[in-house]
């Protein structure tokens, strides 16, 4: 691939980053819109360069491509949801981790190339893996945001930064919703895996199965502590970045020591 496309998608997300780094500062409607039209261009813009991983027929999906793939998922996942609650304060932080996993194409890709033919009947579970992996993916950075806005408010030096947050308390029930549709997401990828790939147990399969079954039991585990233990704040956000932490040693860490470490 050449090198200059991913350099100035990258750009163009850290130039994303900064403008909603610049919202913080001096939030408005007419930059709040552009800003979130842009996720959504740059994000089209990210897919039609992934879709340039097809050559000839055969689609290679090595670790920077799976982690690109992921970037551009979630972005576009934000730019969708920060339409309907305001989640606009994570671009600052989701803007250049994409741009980063744009640069992460130019990697080389030792995957084994897989005909298009017998990946389109597992379309599905790919896209059902992906809502989950991008769902929780923001449900983590969300975690994020509410650790240092909790950490803040402890401190009793809330700054300007926290002033235009959203309260603590929507904060929370924003992550809430994040994991719950994460969760459901992740069950059915869970049972589509079990449906369309056999055993799911297999060699080259079992350490992605047992950490996303991890996963799957810590967040489970989050969402039923939060119903009957109302577990909130803290408890919550250390038990969802574990859950995510889980999930993408799963997928993006057994690729990369496949491709990388063990090749």
């Amino acid at each position: 691939m050449p090198v200059y496309p991913p350099l100035l998608l990258a750009l163009a997300y850290f130039g994303l980053g900064a403008g909603y780094g610049w919202q913080l500062r001096a939030p408005g409607k007419l930059l709040r819109a552009g800003l979130r039209a842009l996720a959504v261009v740059l994000a089209l813009a990210h897919l039609a360069l992934l879709a340039q991983a097809v050559p000839d027929g055969d689609l290679t999906l090595g670790f920077g491509n799976a982690v690109s793939l992921l970037g551009a998922a979630v972005v576009l996942l934000f730019a969708g949801v920060s339409l309907l609650r305001g989640i606009d304060n994570l671009g600052v932080v989701l803007a250049p981790l994409a741009g980063v996993s744009v640069l992460l194409m130019l990697l080389p890709d030792h995957s084994a190339p897989l005909p298009v033919s017998d990946v389109l009947p597992l379309a599905l579970h790919v896209l059902l893996s992906l809502a989950a992996y991008a769902l929780l993916a923001l449900a983590a950075l969300q975690a994020l945001v509410m650790a240092y806005q909790d950490g803040r408010l402890r401190q009793h030096t809330p700054g300007r930064v926290l002033r235009v947050l959203p309260p603590l308390g929507d904060m929370e029930r924003l992550l809430f919703q994040l994991l719950g549709l994460g969760f459901a997401a992740l069950t059915l990828a869970l049972l589509s895996g079990v449906l369309f790939l056999g055993d799911i147990f297999a060699p080259h399969l079992i350490e992605k199965t047992v950490l996303s079954i991890a996963a799957w039991v810590v967040i489970g585990t989050l969402l039923v502590g939060r119903r009957r233990a109302g577990w909130r704040a803290q408890t919550a956000v250390r038990w969802t970045l574990a859950g995510f932490a889980l999930l993408a040693l799963g997928y993006l860490g057994s690729k990369f020591a496949l491709e990388f470490v063990l090749a």
